[in-house]
């Protein structure tokens, strides 16, 4: 199990946290905490659980929590970009990221969901 600090996917996540982080703190006060602080919750509950998936042989329900919370927080920021809390260029960026973040997420995923069904029918 390799430490959940040097995986990839945990890597991108925590890069995204930050510019969330970075993101909230600029917004509005009427965004800033409502649904900035939702946006860093899901942030967070997102790392939480790709930490969880690589601690555990279960790793399917932390992985499908991972990629809704990911869901969410495109959804939270796609809502900051239409009430112009952000603009088209940090938008893009953060998107990039997400991207990042949602591709490692099914990959691996699909990599459990493989090994599951092999071990299922051997042979």
């Amino acid at each position: 199990m390799a430490q959940y600090s040097e995986l990839p996917v945990y890597k991108a996540a925590y890069d995204l946290l930050l510019q969330v982080f970075g993101l909230v703190h600029n917004l509005s006060r009427e965004y800033k905490y409502s649904l900035g602080e939702k946006l860093k919750n899901e942030n967070t509950e997102l790392l939480s659980n790709i930490y969880r998936a690589n601690r555990t042989t279960k790793k399917n329900e932390h992985l499908e929590k991972a990629r809704e919370n990911l869901e969410l927080v495109r959804l939270y920021i796609r809502i900051l970009k239409d009430t112009q809390q952000i603009g088209m260029k940090r938008y893009v960026s953060i998107n990039q990221n997400m991207e990042g973040v949602s591709k490692q997420l099914a990959g691996w995923h699909k990599s459990v969901q493989n090994q599951a069904h092999s071990q299922s029918y051997p042979g």
